[in-house]
């Protein structure tokens, strides 16, 4: 039997999912890409009742949008996971990415089989993460001055952000700072009736329960309840008998009767997972005790690493007041400020800990700077761990002419699917000299040309300028891991994509 080669419409039709789902990458792309670098431009985001959000961060972008189309979903994601990771690099995971499919895509298109580009695309990223780490520059510790230009590009050349959060840093300490579980981001906050501070302890966005209290600045015991600060309950069946009743009844006596522990163990504050019985809390207010209810959990655990307390169940307060006193933690300082509407607790006998409050005038404003100063943190962090890299695009150019010698080596088709990462990967460069108003075509070949001739990976655009600059001299430095992972998660997504031949609709689920 004769072998029938497709038309070239039936070809087009083979392509076409393949093309649908890199259209729709491309549309999320170009919603983003405007924004990289020194002189990216700001997104205004409208919502269905009037609500705007102005912005330059590439998760708030891509998190807000009205996006349906499943291919498109994919690579928001890829910005949902860089953020969860590494917390700042978003925008770059994601121009990354598209650039991927789209060179992708074009490999598929010109006739070269998928699973052979796929390969090569896998085999092409790995190289370019074992080539960025191996290029990535340590920090000298808390006092490199590299430190304040990480933060000051990952925070948008805001000099004030960029300053806050390295007295955070330099506060907490390198230790604290490289716990796996730590985000320096977290204890970044905002409001709009502050000014910048670094605080040198916990401010728990909290009021007081017991509110009508004033509460002056003084030290205190800590308790903390894992559960709620009430009498234990009896089931609500047995609460209809006599005997549930009298139980319950009895129970509440009992819980009397502990509250005074507290006044003998001179606890100062108590904070609560769950609600607070109505007279503990004014037995609390009658002596002097502040008490908070319903913080999250995360923010219990906090309080507990900060103060050395140990929380307990409401069950706890049956032990003996000498057992009871091992599980309170101390605060030199706790005061309530009515004006951020939180509690200040300082001079904790735990853990270091600081909170950084980011103020401004309007709260879209103080929303932004909010977004800034967390990337900022979050990007100090990254380098302390990982390193850092010249950033501008100039070490993914560098890695790029690697990939492009790597591939003159490769037999076989794979070929093809690494020069697709190399060209991607000079996507980034390609896109800040665009938003700069310079020609990519020229710069990008300015700086190959640069790289090739004097071996220094440094080399980039002075977006100022237009002329080859070093970016290390020039302070403009990455963290290694936010490049590191955008590459990876990039990758990911793009080989996902490019495996996706067809495309169906599921049936509704039905309930029996």
């Amino acid at each position: 039997m004769s072998q029938i080669k497709p038309t070239g419409q039936e070809g087009e039709e083979a392509f076409a999912t393949l093309r649908n789902n890199a259209n729709a990458i491309r549309a999320i792309c170009s919603a983003v890409e405007g924004t990289l670098g020194p002189k990216g431009l700001d997104t205004m985001l409208v919502g269905t009742q009037g609500e705007v959000v102005i912005t330059n961060d590439g998760v708030t972008i891509l998190e807000k949008m009205d996006v349906t189309h499943p291919a498109a979903r994919l690579l928001i994601q890829v910005a949902r996971s860089q953020q969860h990771q590494v917390g700042d690099g978003t925008t770059t995971a994601t121009v990354l990415a598209g650039a991927l499919v789209a060179e992708g895509v074009a490999q598929v298109t010109r006739g070269v089989p998928v699973a052979k580009v796929v390969r090569g695309v896998q085999d092409g990223v790995a190289a370019a993460l074992e080539s960025l780490a191996r290029r990535a520059r340590p920090l000298e510790g808390m006092s490199d001055p590299l430190l304040y230009r990480i933060a000051y590009i990952a925070g948008r050349e805001h000099a004030d952000l960029a300053k806050l959060i390295v007295e955070g840093a330099k506060r907490l300490g390198p230790a604290k700072l490289q716990e796996q579980h730590f985000r320096f981001s977290d204890v970044v906050m905002s409001h709009g009736k502050a000014a910048n501070e670094v605080w040198p302890g916990l401010l728990i966005n909290k009021k007081p329960a017991n509110a009508q209290l004033d509460f002056p600045p003084d030290t205190a015991q800590v308790l903390l309840f894992q559960d709620a600060f009430e009498p234990e309950t009896v089931d609500e069946e047995a609460l209809m008998t006599d005997a549930g009743f009298h139980k319950q009844t009895q129970l509440r006596e009992q819980f009397r009767a502990l509250l005074e522990k507290l006044v003998e163990l001179r606890v100062g504050f108590v904070a609560s997972e769950r609600a607070v019985d109505p007279e503990a809390e004014q037995f609390c207010t009658d002596h002097g005790i502040m008490v908070l209810q319903r913080l999250p959990r995360a923010e219990l655990r906090r309080i507990a690493e900060y103060t050395g307390a140990r929380p307990i169940r409401r069950g706890g307060l049956r032990k003996p007041a000498s057992e009871l006193a091992g599980y309170l933690g101390f605060a030199g300082h706790v005061a309530y400020d009515e004006r951020l509407e939180s509690v200040r607790m300082a001079e904790g006998k735990g853990r270091t800990q600081v909170s950084i409050v980011v103020g401004a005038s309007t709260s879209e404003v103080v929303g932004e700077r909010l977004r800034i100063a967390r990337d900022a943190a979050s990007s100090v962090q990254a380098a302390l761990r990982g390193g850092c890299l010249p950033g501008g695009g100039a070490a993914e150019m560098a890695v790029a002419h690697e990939l492009d010698r790597h591939r003159e080596t490769v037999q076989g088709m794979e070929g093809f699917g690494i020069a697709a990462v190399a060209q991607a990967l000079r996507k980034p460069l390609a896109q800040i000299v665009v938003n700069a108003g310079y020609n990519p075509l020229e710069k990008v070949e300015e700086v190959k040309a640069a790289q090739i001739a004097s071996g220094n990976d440094a080399l980039g655009i002075d977006c100022d300028t237009g002329s080859v600059a070093d970016m290390m001299a020039a302070g403009v430095v990455d963290p290694a891991e936010v490049k590191l992972h955008a590459l990876q998660a990039a990758g990911e997504v793009a080989c996902a994509v490019l495996r996706i031949h067809t495309v169906i609709k599921m049936r509704p689920r039905t309930e029996e």
